[in-house]
């Protein structure tokens, strides 16, 4: 018996060690996985998880989002302030999509994305009005606030309608319409076909379709 309790003592303490350790370790895994600006999934970690969020099979809505005139607010008021307005609407849409049972990521530059669970169409509207009404709110910065404009594209899922590289293609042809609007919201109503043409196997007139930084 004293050598059971004695063996005991002695892998307890290395029990927790290690458990301590492994949570060490997803953490900081998890902190690698995040874009450091917004807190949000970088594109890969997303990807990722919106690939397991679309096997569960269930109806799913895909976002893609882009601010509109970003360059010139760089331009205009500078990077720190490009940063601020990053920032904000990361954040925002983080917890958009955490109040929706949904998951967001930055896919780099003024680019998001989101998946969130779909519950018919005419919810997503009254979500996607929402969403549009949230981020477009005034950022402060520096004393002033920056005037804040979003485009969202996004393409409902369903059982078999499409992988989750056609969904964000067909949202960011929405988004780009929703742009060239002056902002707000599209949703994409058919899977199958892009509705634009495609060069190096994205929608043409992105940034990387041509040569352009992306």
């Amino acid at each position: 018996m004293s050598h059971t309790m004695t063996a005991l003592s002695v892998a307890l303490p290395l029990a927790s060690g290690w458990s301590v350790h492994s949570l060490w370790m997803r953490r900081r895994i998890d902190a690698a996985r995040r874009d450091p600006l917004t807190g949000l999934w970088t594109r890969d970690a997303f990807e990722g998880r919106a690939r397991k969020s679309l096997a569960q099979k269930c109806q799913r809505a895909v976002l893609v989002l882009d601010l509109n005139r970003f360059k010139e607010i760089n331009d205009t008021l500078g990077h720190a302030a490009g940063d601020a307005v990053i920032r904000e609407t990361g954040q925002r849409l983080g917890r958009w999509a955490e109040e929706h049972a949904g998951i967001a990521g930055r896919l780099g530059g003024d680019e998001f994305a989101a998946v969130i669970p779909g519950y018919g169409i005419d919810k997503l509207r009254a979500d996607l009005f929402m969403l549009v009404g949230r981020l477009d709110q005034p950022v402060p910065f520096d004393g002033r606030p920056i005037v804040v404009r979003t485009s969202v594209g996004a393409a409902y899922y369903r059982k078999g309608t499409g992988d989750l590289s056609t969904l964000l293609r067909r949202a960011d042809e929405q988004m780009y319409k929703a742009k060239q609007c002056g902002g707000g919201w599209r949703i994409a109503h058919r899977l199958t076909v892009p509705e634009m043409a495609t060069v190096n196997g994205r929608r043409d007139g992105r940034p990387g379709t041509r040569g352009e930084a992306a």
